[in-house]
């Protein structure tokens, strides 16, 4: 059996959750305190992975990234940068599309938390991103494990966007779940479902470790009591 994709499926799943933790932070920040007029219309579209079909998702991209089209012609054209079935392509189509994994649980916790809390470090003087790194942030450390795990999971799992914008080349676009559809196609059940078995028991351990510690911090949390 070819380890590639499970080192493959690893390495995409790492950059998208580091990628999108740090994006998704202030985001969230912003999403839970923002009294923006159409800020529902930004929910919407995080949210759009959620309920759009990956086929659809990647298709898109899949066109926004060829020669052919504008961003494509514009990538090409000024850094040289080529997404179409490539591992970098496959980073932002995974970002885009494992998106809401991160920001609802983190959006979520900030929301939960009491309003007094942002309120009375404010009127200590302390400034926005310190109440957020130094406040904020520390006592939703379940709703942060959530979105890293959930993040992590879901990348691990991608079939439809990956297949679309990456297709299946070993060692660059060939992640686990493609590996899986591309042994069945060759009616090599065995591989298959070693792949399969990996899969589904590293996906299965990790949620009932975030089910875990998330139980251990709502035992510790005072904002609970």
């Amino acid at each position: 059996m070819d380890l590639e994709p499970l080192w493959l499926t690893a390495k995409l799943a790492l950059i998208t959750t580091i990628i999108l933790l740090a994006v998704s932070i202030p985001l969230c920040y912003w999403l839970a305190y923002s009294k923006f007029k159409f800020k529902a219309a930004i929910e919407a579209i995080v949210s759009l992975p959620l309920v759009l079909p990956p086929s659809v998702l990647g298709f898109y991209l899949l066109l926004a990234f060829s020669p052919e089209n504008i961003f494509g012609k514009f990538l090409d054209q000024y850094f040289d940068a080529h997404l179409v079935f490539t591992f970098e392509g496959l980073i932002i189509a995974s970002v885009l599309y494992s998106l809401p994994f991160m920001v609802h649980p983190i959006q979520s916790g900030l929301k939960n938390l009491p309003i007094s809390l942002k309120e009375a470090a404010f009127t200590l003087g302390k400034s926005k991103l310190t109440t957020l790194t130094k406040i904020l942030l520390p006592n939703i450390k379940s709703s942060i494990l959530t979105g890293i795990v959930l993040t992590f999971a879901h990348t691990v799992g991608e079939f439809g966007v990956v297949l679309m914008v990456g297709g299946s080349i070993p060692g660059e676009t060939k992640v686990i779940s493609i590996a899986i559809y591309d042994e069945v196609q060759s009616m090599n059940y065995y591989t298959a479902n070693v792949y399969a078995a990996i899969l589904f028991s590293f996906t299965f351990l990790i949620l009932l470790g975030v089910y875990l510690l998330n139980n251990s911090f709502s035992k510790t949390n005072p904002l609970n009591d």
